[in-house]
């Protein structure tokens, strides 16, 4: 392999690292502040001291993830200007400026807000506290809402038109939405629910398990529990969806994440099988040995019994994506949405015949052990999304338009792996910590003593003074 090769590849994987591990927190920011909004409201509502304990304690969860979020997101546009600089440039009018609106829009608008949700208990009322909340978990939303927007863009890149390099925006509705991004923010923000929801299925099932606290923890399980089969089940639909745009907008990436080499067979008959597993052939031209349905491939695209869908071989071979990775990331991801929704009907049905109270929820080990441990499968199908959807783009880092490697920076492959291996060392530090300070803050556990907070009357502290009003060395007393 020429150097140039592989500094190219070690590039990729360096970007790849990156944005898989930012990948695996924003969607529980974004969950997590909805779930927090709604047990503030409960407690709001009901004056029920419980719904106060579980908010105050779940917050702790959100912070610690929230600034994983922080830390591995800024590294991530580091990286682009880094890793992408020539992407950078180009792209720059229109994807530049997205980012724009998302730090001006929602970053900025959440980093007023998360400063009042965090540190702002008792020192305003609980009805601006409550509304603190609410725009933390909104302008979580629509930070995703921008961000897809640019990705989608790169997916499907409409409203732009490619002038001596540079993309120049023509129809700035046109590029904002973007095909893809109409099916593709949807899904991922189902995807933040689902995930958010496991997160509490799993924290509170725990702590059953281990009967900690079982009163107050059943409570979030059930309601979760039940919100959850919902989510996971429309999540199932909404993934149809994008997979009817994909094959409408990027065949050829669908066409990747099935194994899918010819349209017709020798016979001359539409290749209507769906691969359930596979594995191509040394020429790349086909698949080796496959487990197959008869017409499954024509009834999940096209809704019909024989419905033709383009093969990879209908494509320039130096425009066809990688098979492997987006065809079993694709099965991971299907089957870990499978897996969810499965446990997530087993405890809307434990929930239905009663079998979840206090004294019978902790003799159902089986499915509390499962169901804590269902917390990897989320991050498993989100990670495997997004790898189905990065690499099924490939060779184009814009789709059609600009090819990845003409967007990658000029550097030597010392630099190259100078910043794999920076990149890689602080990933890992973020990951780690953020396992470490969650898994800390579980079990310790909640906060069931301390005062409930007033309406907005604390004081934030004071100076304590002498009598004669002045002192070398004032002291801060904090209050109690």
């Amino acid at each position: 392999m020429l150097s140039n090769d592989l500094t190219s590849l070690i590039t990729r994987i360096d970007f790849a690292l990156i944005s898989s591990i930012h990948i695996i927190f924003p969607p529980l920011t974004i969950g997590l502040a909805a779930l927090l909004f709604i047990s503030e409201l409960m407690w709001v509502r009901k004056q029920d001291e419980q719904w106060y304990r579980l908010c105050r304690f779940f917050e702790k969860l959100f912070i610690v993830n929230f600034g994983a979020g922080v830390a591995t997101g800024v590294t991530m546009e580091m990286a682009f200007g880094i890793l992408y600089g020539r992407f950078s440039q180009a792209a720059g009018p229109f994807f530049g400026q997205v980012l724009g609106y998302e730090t001006i829009t929602a970053f900025m608008y959440e980093a007023g807000f998360i400063g009042l949700m965090i540190f702002g208990w008792g020192k305003i009322s609980r009805g601006m506290h409550l509304f603190a909340t609410f725009n933390v978990a909104l302008s979580s939303t629509l930070s995703a809402m921008w961000i897809l927007v640019a990705n989608s863009w790169m997916q499907t890149p409409t409203g732009v038109e490619l002038h001596n390099g540079i993309f120049v925006v023509t129809d700035w509705l046109g590029a904002i939405l973007n095909p893809n991004a109409l099916s593709a923010f949807p899904h991922m923000l189902l995807a933040s629910f689902e995930l958010s929801l496991c997160f509490v299925v799993a924290t509170c099932a725990w702590y059953v398990l281990k009967q900690r606290h079982v009163e107050l923890f059943l409570k979030p399980l059930k309601y979760s529990l039940a919100a959850l089969a919902v989510v996971a089940a429309v999540q199932i639909y909404m993934g149809d969806v994008l997979g009817e745009a994909t094959l409408e907008h990027k065949p050829a990436a669908l066409a990747a994440m099935e194994g899918h080499y010819d349209t017709y067979d020798a016979a001359g008959n539409v290749n209507s099988a769906w691969h359930i597993l596979g594995w191509p052939n040394k020429e790349g031209t086909g698949l080796a040995w496959s487990l197959d349905i008869p017409h499954g491939l024509s009834l999940i695209e096209t809704k019909t019994w024989n419905g033709p869908v383009k093969g990879l071989n209908s494509f320039p071979k130096d425009e066809q994506p990688p098979v492997v990775l987006p065809f079993y990331a694709f099965r991971a991801m299907s089957g870990a949405a499978g897996a969810i929704l499965l446990v997530s009907l087993w405890g809307a049905w434990l929930i239905a015949r009663r079998r979840m109270t206090v004294e019978l929820a902790p003799r159902h080990k089986w499915f509390l052990a499962l169901a804590a441990a269902m917390v990897v499968l989320p991050y498993i199908a989100v990670i495997a999304g997004w790898w189905t959807r990065e690499i099924g783009r490939q060779p184009w880092i814009v789709y059609g338009l600009m090819r990845t490697e003409d967007g990658m920076s000029p550097m030597t492959l010392g630099l190259s792996i100078f910043w794999l291996v920076g990149f890689a060392i602080f990933e890992t530090a973020v990951v780690a910590g953020t396992i470490w300070f969650l898994a800390k803050v579980v079990r310790m556990g909640p906060d069931l003593t301390s005062k409930l907070p007033g309406e907005g009357h604390d004081h934030l502290g004071h100076l304590d003074m002498p009598a004669s009003g002045h002192a070398d060395h004032p002291e801060y007393i904090r209050p109690v």
